[in-house]
């Protein structure tokens, strides 16, 4: 199984998948940014959809999906009167 099919990754793997540096990951686990865990006080794991999930927060959207964005709320706002 290769790491991309897995659900589980260990810290070396999850520093390949994030491509981010061992000590930025351990910033994010010792602040409590990221849901990790470490079982018997042992190796650090994390879920895959949470590393995926804190790589997709903070989106920034594009100038046209603002405008649609924007339009539709006004179509929608427009038929509430």
């Amino acid at each position: 199984m290769n790491k991309t099919e897995k659900n589980i990754l260990s810290f070396k793997e999850s520093i390949e998948f994030m491509d981010v540096s061992k000590s930025f990951l351990y910033k994010l686990t010792s602040e409590g940014r990221i849901n990790f865990f470490k079982p018997n006080n042992g190796k650090i794991y994390f879920k895959k959809e949470d590393l995926e999930n804190w790589m997709m927060q903070n989106e920034v959207k594009s100038i046209t999906s603002l405008e649609e964005s924007t339009i539709n709320k006004m179509k929608t706002s427009g038929r509430k009167h």
